[in-house]
């Protein structure tokens, strides 16, 4: 027979959804922060590429952007190993989304 305790098991998620809803509230704010300063340097690169004060290699700089999505994607499939547990990876998951959305 299988020897589960629903209080363990509802605490293990519990406490996976607050962790979760925390970071993924954290990092939505965070993406947020560096999306406006990215947004910002570019536009600072165009104004003193326009004034002819600085010459960007676009190709490069595209080229490090894609690299960075390949990293990420091997990041991701090592956190998706992390959470291989049912119930604190249901709860973390579920708790980070509705962080982020709410974020």
């Amino acid at each position: 027979m299988l020897d589960v305790d629903p209080t363990t098991t509802g605490l293990e998620f519990g406490g996976g959804a607050v962790i979760g809803g925390v970071l993924g509230f954290a990092t939505k704010q965070v993406a947020k922060l560096l999306a406006i300063v990215i947004g910002a340097q570019l536009m600072a690169f165009r104004y003193l590429e326009s004034q002819e004060i600085l010459i960007v290699d676009w190709n490069r700089l595209t080229a490090g952007l894609v690299g960075a999505q390949e990293h990420a994607q091997e990041e991701i499939h090592w956190l998706e190993s992390m959470l291989s547990m049912v119930s604190v990876g249901a709860g973390f998951t579920s708790g980070f989304l509705i962080g982020y959305h709410r974020g």
